[in-house]
């Protein structure tokens, strides 16, 4: 098992206690926690560099912008990226809006073809839905075998393709897709590609270089650093053709009575004051999982992973779902109990000081197409849980099947 224990004590709130027991924190997809570190570079930011960026002149201005400019940078790196290809945004749903609005609703025309996945999150499904509907284009979606993975013959025809949206890992089945595939088939037929990598940025290395992807999006919240900033990655090329999404303050260049100029790339699409501490936040993020290594964070997930699906696969009445192989799974575990409402798995397992998520996981369309309704239990872990958070889990598990049965 990977040595990860010592990293905990960087997370102060793991020492807290929920109904007198020792947190286990098994949500990490929803929202990971913060360590110290990241949260020092916030306080130092605020201390002694706290001033708005692009604006004044004088010292603390200066020293902001410097900071942002810088994280900027370190941040681009990190997934591979050119500093003038990354876009700060709140999140990474944000950032599927800015893409939709800025080039779908400009370059997609009637009839034209819009494909997305059965498995993806609303953030990457319902923005194509209303740009098909709102177009009159065709909105195809892709599905997927029994096992949870997309069916990949029905990427084969993507004549009159404008778009393909597909998410890099599910945050339901856990399912880590072949975007690097999907990417290259979307280019040969003419398509721009757009990978939702929020549960996969967090925890495994991406290079959105070698995935040859056309847009990327990802959230800071799910990987160590504080919420309200998301990143947006386009190809320069393509962020030079994108239209806007929001219009004001920085992003302008010229305005006169007549007309305005837009900024150049990033600047052009963040409008307004940025969350400037948060992108710090984010940058001490990263350099906070380079120094763990996304290798390292990558094999400890799929460790846990493999523990939990063994120890759960030992259990009657729990349905897991998703890929059987925990190499092709990103770092959580969905799962159902016979008998028993996911949210009352969750409820009773918070007793115990756990928690979990329960319910659609804003997947609503894979829900249904899986025949669960209710939607499902989820266990997400990152780098801060260890095989007795597992254990622990299991045990409070087989508690609640006692009392349901």
């Amino acid at each position: 098992m990977t040595d990860f224990e010592h990293l905990k004590k960087d997370f102060p709130i793991l020492e807290k206690k929920v109904h007198g027991k020792r947190l286990v924190y098994l949500d990490s997809a929803a929202s990971s926690q913060r360590p110290v570190q990241m949260m020092d570079a916030v306080v130092d930011f605020w201390k002694n560099h706290n001033a708005n960026v692009a604006r004044s002149i004088h010292v603390l201005a200066d020293e902001a912008t410097e900071v942002y400019e810088n994280a900027r940078k370190n941040i681009a790196g990190f997934i591979g990226a050119g500093e003038k290809e990354i876009v700060f945004v709140r999140n990474t749903t944000e950032a599927v809006n800015v893409v939709l609005r800025g080039w779908g609703e400009k370059f997609v025309e009637g009839g034209d073809g819009v494909v997305t996945t059965i498995m993806e999150h609303h953030s990457n499904f319902v923005p194509w839905q209303y740009l098909a509907k709102k177009k009159n284009a065709e909105l195809r979606v892709i599905d997927i075998d029994e096992e949870g993975k997309l069916k990949a013959e029905e990427f084969d025809n993507l004549e009159g393709t404008k778009i393909v949206a597909v998410t890099m890992a599910s945050n339901v089945l856990g399912t880590i897709n072949n975007v690097k595939k999907i990417c290259r088939i979307a280019k040969e037929n003419g398509a721009v590609s757009v990978v939702d990598a929020a549960q996969s940025v967090p925890g495994m290395p991406v290079d959105v270089k070698d995935l040859g992807c056309d847009f990327l999006m990802f959230s800071g919240h799910k990987m160590l650093a504080p919420f309200g900033v998301g990143v947006l990655y386009g190809r320069k090329e393509l962020l030079e053709k994108t239209d806007p999404f929001l219009y004001g303050s920085e992003m302008i260049r010229k305005v006169s009575p007549e007309e305005s100029v837009w900024n150049e790339i990033p600047y052009k699409f963040e409008a307004g004051t940025p969350a400037v501490d948060s992108v710090v936040g984010l940058s001490a993020a990263v350099d906070y999982l380079r120094k763990v290594g996304m290798g390292n964070v990558r094999k400890h997930e799929v460790e846990l992973v493999k523990h939990t699906m063994d120890s759960l696969g030992e259990i009657d009445g729990i349905r897991m779902h998703g890929p059987k192989n925990p190499e092709d799974r990103a770092g959580l575990v969905s799962f159902t109990v016979d008998g028993a409402h996911p949210y009352d798995i969750a409820a009773l397992l918070d007793k115990d000081g756990i928690a979990i998520r329960s319910g659609h996981h804003c997947a609503m369309p894979l829900h249904t197409r899986l025949g669960m309704p209710e939607g499902t239990s989820r266990a997400s872990f990152y780098i801060y849980n260890s095989l007795e958070d597992v254990n622990m889990l299991v045990d409070s598990i087989k508690k609640i099947k006692q009392i349901i049965r």
